[in-house]
């Protein structure tokens, strides 16, 4: 990213003292905020404001205007430029996740606010949920599901075993990465793609168009940004081989989702498994409900016990960083503290 020198610089160093404001502005009740952050103790309050997420962005104007640390939730209320410029007390934007898409990070820098994330606290939850996902397709789990449910028997179709794919992996980080690894004990052949140098024992990297044209099976996991909005599109759907099985479980915007539509009707690609949609929650009357060759789940990739305790852990540890003056951990948009004039 490319911030200037001063919006690099953030709040200087000191501990907070008196009433501290934390703002929680998705599911996070306050009960569980105190139990992160802690009791009040002689020099500090704990003043924890809840903001449902499903309210009117508006609503949480007056707490941001107070809050010194605040906990982000979905995207009904986005942190905008017009939100960040009320956080005049703010010294940490935490997100409780890996995305942080609905946070105007850059805008954040230039006032000086560190954004942080939770950066791979869900990579094996969502890994499982791939080579589940993968599975499902290759095998046609749903579809013998519900055949003998209808109170029939025998297989949809032939399947195919994960050993004897080739499969891409669009982008190599925490997620990608777990997914390679777990992608080595089926015995499947391993190429990826990342704007990053990476590598990875017994996996290939490739362009992205030879990873498009190679692969039997393809899944994205990359961070939603402007570069990464419709990575995916018509034109990469065209490279792939026919009857590829596409995966994502990055985030909807990667993909342009009405030409995943039309390939999957055309049978150019054999499936799909999504947990990521372009808008969520996916319409009632999305086609990509009609199609029996899609697996779609509603963006539980990351839903498990252990996943959400790291997260806790996570947004738990940078609070109380920032309460005891210290620098928090995983920030994304290169804000970090300076010292200012006489201290020492």
């Amino acid at each position: 990213m490319d911030f200037e020198t001063d919006a690099m610089l953030s709040v200087s160093p000191r501990p907070l003292q008196g009433e501290v404001v934390i703002a929680s502005l998705g599911p996070m009740s306050e009960d569980t905020v105190r139990s992160l952050v802690g009791d009040d103790t002689d020099t500090t309050r704990y003043s924890i404001e809840s903001v449902d997420s499903g309210a009117a962005p508006e609503a949480a104007d007056e707490v941001l205007r107070r809050a010194h640390l605040v906990i982000a939730g979905g995207r009904r209320i986005p942190l905008n430029r017009r939100a960040l410029g009320l956080m005049q007390h703010c010294r940490l934007i935490q997100q409780p996740s890996v995305g942080f898409d609905q946070i105007d990070h850059h805008a954040a820098a230039a006032l000086g606010i560190p954004v942080a994330n939770c950066a791979g606290y869900n990579r094996d939850s969502v890994a499982d949920w791939v080579i589940m996902a993968i599975l499902n397709l290759l095998r046609l789990g749903p579809q013998g599901d519900r055949i003998l449910r209808d109170g029939g028997w025998g297989a949809a179709a032939t399947g195919h075993e994960l050993g004897a794919m080739t499969v891409g992996i669009v982008g190599l980080g925490n997620v990608g990465n777990a997914v390679a690894t777990r992608l080595r004990a089926f015995g499947s052949s391993i190429v990826y793609h990342d704007i990053a140098p990476r590598s990875l024992p017994g996996a290939e990297p490739v362009t992205l168009p030879e990873l498009l044209r190679r692969c039997d099976i393809v899944t994205v996991h990359v961070p939603l940004d402007e570069e990464t909005r419709g990575l995916i599109g018509q034109r990469e759907f065209a490279t792939m081989r026919e009857g590829t099985v596409f995966i994502n479980a990055s985030r909807g915007p990667v993909v342009d989702e009405a030409a995943l539509i039309e390939n999957l009707q055309s049978g150019h690609l054999r499936a799909a498994a999504l947990d990521v949609f372009e808008h969520e929650p996916l319409a009632a009357d999305s086609p990509l409900r009609e199609l029996d060759n899609v697996f779609l789940t509603s963006h539980i990739g990351g839903n498990t016990e252990e996943c959400r305790a790291r997260s806790l852990e996570f947004v738990g540890t940078n609070l109380r960083r920032v309460i005891a003056g210290l620098e928090p951990f995983n920030v994304v948009n290169g804000v970090g503290f300076r010292r200012v004039d006489g201290e020492t």
